[in-house]
């Protein structure tokens, strides 16, 4: 009985914790636990977001560039893409997903991601990331298949 009143307790506590961190120290973990999506300040004008999407052994490069005309955070994730001077080709083999970056909260509302300073939503939705990195060709020994596509907020970086 006090472990459900502890636990109700920290949950309380920690929930408005968690509602103030910003987009870019937001740290998100898959439904089935087996995936973690880090934030982290973006260097640069263009890129608005920047992240890590880690899966087991895997560590994939994540960035977010907004669309002009109707605006929409556009996410890519990568994966040991060349340094300097790299080509379309060299860029397209690299790139493991991409997609807009949706939020939803407690509510099933659908939002676009934050932009950095903002608060960090309750929901992330990558649209068939979970499809894209378990086909990629460069990941076809990988034991540790990813099954969802949602990220829960679930902690946030010092």
């Amino acid at each position: 009985m006090k472990a459900v009143a502890l636990a109700s307790a920290l949950a309380f506590v920690a929930g408005p914790c968690l509602a103030a961190c910003p987009i870019e120290l937001s740290v998100y973990t898959g439904r089935d636990g087996a995936a973690a999506i880090e934030f982290r300040p973006a260097k640069g004008a263009a890129v608005t977001n920047a992240f890590r999407l880690i899966h087991g052994e895997l560590a994939l490069d994540g960035f977010v560039m907004w669309s002009e005309g109707i605006e929409r955070p556009n996410g890519i994730l990568s994966h040991q893409c060349p340094d300097g001077d790299v080509t379309g080709p060299e860029y397209d083999a690299c790139t493991v997903w991409a997609g807009v970056i949706y939020t939803v909260d407690a509510s099933g509302e659908v939002g676009l991601l934050p932009r950095p300073g903002e608060s960090a939503p309750e929901r992330l939705l990558f649209p068939d990331v979970a499809h894209a990195i378990d086909t990629f060709p460069d990941f076809s020994g990988i034991e540790s298949k990813l099954s969802w596509d949602v990220f829960n907020l679930s902690g946030c970086q010092e």
